[in-house]
Order: C-alpha cells, then structure tokens, then sequence
C-alpha cells in the first residue's frame, strides 16, 4: 500500500483499485476544521502508532474510541471531514488510516523550527530528544543577550535575532517558538513573520499580532497553573461547569 500526493490529494493505491482521500489543505479551503476536531486527530494518530507496534492490523470505531476515550460516533465525523476511511463491518485498517493521518497532520515530512531565548525554558526544550521523532528538528536558536550568542547549544550555535531572517531563509525555517520575556516577544515575532514563518508557538505571556496567515498557538504556564489553583480552591465549592 503507498500513499502519494496528486493535486492536492492523497492518493491510496492498491492493485484493483483507487480510493482518493481529500487532504486537509483542500478540505480547509472549503470548510474550516475546528481546532479540537485536529487535536483528536493526534490522538487518533497516537492510539494507531501503538497499536501498530503491537502488530495489530484492523480496528473499528468502537474500539478505538474506547482506546481515546471518544465516541465512535465522534471519531467517524472527525474523519469524514477528510474522506473515507475503513470498510462496513471490518472497521479500519491500521497501517493504512495511520499513513493518511500522518500525510493530513503533516508529519510524513520534517519541519525545521527555530527558538528564540534560550534562558532556562528555551535551553530545556533544545535539550528536548524527542522533537524529531515527531517530525520536528530544532535548526536553529536566537537569543538578544551578546553573552549567549555564539554559544553552543546542544550542538546549535546561538546567533543574534537580527540573523533571523537569513537563517530562516536558509533553512527553510516555517515554524518559530518565542520564548524570550513578554517585553520582547512582539518584536521577536515581527521579525519572525518578516522572516517568513508562519507559525508560532509563543510562550511569553503577552498576545501577539500577526497577519492573518500566521498561526500563533499561546503556552501561558502560569495562566494554567491558576487554573488549577482555581480548582483546588473550589472542588467543594461552586466552581466552573
């Protein structure tokens, strides 16, 4: 079985025949995919991983929705967004559904990302091994303070921000991690969308303005852990629905 992209399609051929599965790019220019929708595609993706390292080839909606803890129903919805997967009464083919939700998350390709601020939170996540096992490497880091650049991290050499730019251009960098303090990161990111990257994971606590082709995902820390505050001050109370 082999996957190949066609025109904006994925195209699943097997020997007597051809099943087309739009992909996320086309479905998107017709209809908005919510974002919960894709994170439990991740999930989806998650529970086949493992069940294809236990050699488990077939699976239906109801067990893998056990699996997830999501409904059956929900998980058919969730993929019919993307096309047609499985057969009536043989469920989904392991192998098969994990490869086309790998080609629709984009992870059948490596993505270069580049973190600015390498204090104690941007240096952990250059340590971070694991990146690439999801398709991501680490190509770069950045940093405003003269006594860090130039440095070597995790084998990365620290450069200035203002070589964002070409560095990105050379790397072909599409994905930024902003890490530095809240009174930089609105820079850091114009820099970074001048740069050509279009996409942000911010997690300096302060909201970022970018055009509307850039996507900005928010990691405030501190903000969850009041949440969870907030939760502890009132498991007995009346707290949120």
């Amino acid at each position: 079985m082999t996957f190949m992209r066609k025109s904006g399609i994925i195209v699943k051929s097997r020997t007597k025949s051809v099943i087309y599965f739009t992909n996320i790019w086309r479905n998107m220019t017709k209809k908005k995919i919510s974002e919960s929708t894709i994170s439990r595609l991740f999930i989806y993706l998650r529970e086949l991983t493992e069940l294809a390292e236990l050699k488990i080839r077939t699976i239906s909606s109801a067990e893998l929705g056990e699996r997830a803890n999501i409904s059956d129903v929900h998980i058919r919805k969730d993929l019919g967004h993307f096309g047609n997967f499985g057969v009536s009464g043989a469920g989904y083919s392991v192998e098969e559904l994990k490869k086309a939700l790998e080609v629709i998350l984009g992870k059948d390709k490596v993505w270069n990302v580049a973190i600015a601020g390498v204090g104690h939170l941007g240096s952990a996540l250059l340590a971070y091994t694991r990146f690439s096992q999801h398709g991501l490497n680490i190509s770069a880091a950045f940093d405003v303070d003269i006594r860090k650049i130039g440095k070597q991290l995790e084998g990365i050499t620290v450069q200035s921000i203002e070589e964002i730019p070409q560095t990105a251009r050379d790397k072909n960098i599409l994905m930024g991690v902003i890490t530095v303090p809240a009174a930089e990161a609105r820079g850091v990111a114009d820099v970074m969308v001048r740069s050509g990257i279009e996409c942000i994971l911010n997690f300096a606590p302060v909201s970022l303005s970018v055009p509307k082709h850039v996507k900005v995902r928010d990691v405030y820390l501190s903000r969850e852990l009041e949440m969870l505050s907030y939760f502890l001050a009132n498991k007995n109370g009346n707290g949120t629905e």
